[in-house]
């Protein structure tokens, strides 16, 4: 299941059942979960790769990081079970700041797009074609990016949002929000990503409650914060979360 064009280091490990494409370059310290399948023309190095992943033709996995303050340290990335990488995704290692890109379970990269430098990848996410993560970004589980959009490096995206076409995201953008526009604000929640979620209605309601008393009430933040804190609802608490950890600010609606 490994073609004999393929160059393959000898401290990499290779898990059952995996194939390996033509002419496709496996540098140093790499781990391949049993499952995985890797096309040709694919480029992997410093990377610990899940069980059943799919990483399609002219893929780059582990290269070094696009930061001028990059100087040759050792640094991985880390890519969890499940995840499709597609044609020409570049999915960059660390840097000294943190050592390490991660990635999650079961995310899906389409055509063209970029994990930068020790971002965080939550679970279920997906980036569509062309798509951008600047270095430290954090992109929560089950979070839809959608092509063409750019994130400014440190900037967090919540878990159970949406990301507009083109948008470019250069403040945090809360949990379970829609947010579209050229610099990104606000557009709603999204609730057809809660549906498909099953997130239970009572759950739905009370970030509903949360949104309009964040952005609809005309209350200071830090007011409408405490007011919010009382909604008994796990949702809701960690979009009280985010904001307080949010370092950039938060995107509000136009």
């Amino acid at each position: 299941m490994i073609h004999q064009t393929s160059i393959i280091d000898k401290t990499v490990v290779i898990g059952a059942n995996v194939e390996i494409g033509a002419y496709t370059v496996i540098g140093r310290d790499v781990v391949i979960g049993e499952g995985t399948v890797i096309g040709s023309n694919v480029f992997i190095e410093f990377a610990e790769i899940g069980k059943n992943c799919k990483i399609y033709n002219s893929a780059s996995v582990g290269a070094s990081p696009q930061d001028f303050s990059y100087d040759g340290e050792y640094s991985m990335v880390y890519i969890g079970d499940g995840t499709t990488v597609r044609e020409f995704v570049t999915l960059n290692r660390g840097t000294k700041k943190t050592g390490k890109t991660i990635i999650g379970k079961n995310c899906y990269f389409m055509t063209a797009s970029h994990v930068a430098h020790d971002c965080r990848i939550g679970d279920n996410v997906t980036m569509a074609n062309c798509s951008a993560a600047a270095g430290h970004v954090e992109i929560g589980d089950a979070a839809f990016v959608s092509g063409l959009v750019g994130i400014h490096q440190f900037t967090k995206i919540g878990k159970g949002t949406m990301t507009g076409l083109g948008a470019a995201v250069t403040m945090d953008i809360i949990p379970y929000a829609l947010c579209a526009g050229y610099r990104a604000k606000l557009v709603g929640l999204n609730l057809v990503g809660m549906k498909r979620r099953k997130m239970p209605m009572e759950e739905v309601n009370a970030v509903k409650d949360a949104y309009r008393i964040l952005f609809m009430s005309k209350l200071l933040l830090k007011d409408a914060l405490a007011q919010i804190e009382q909604i008994e609802s796990i949702a809701v608490r960690e979009i009280v979360n985010f904001i307080k950890n949010s370092k950039r600010g938060i995107a509000r609606p136009e």
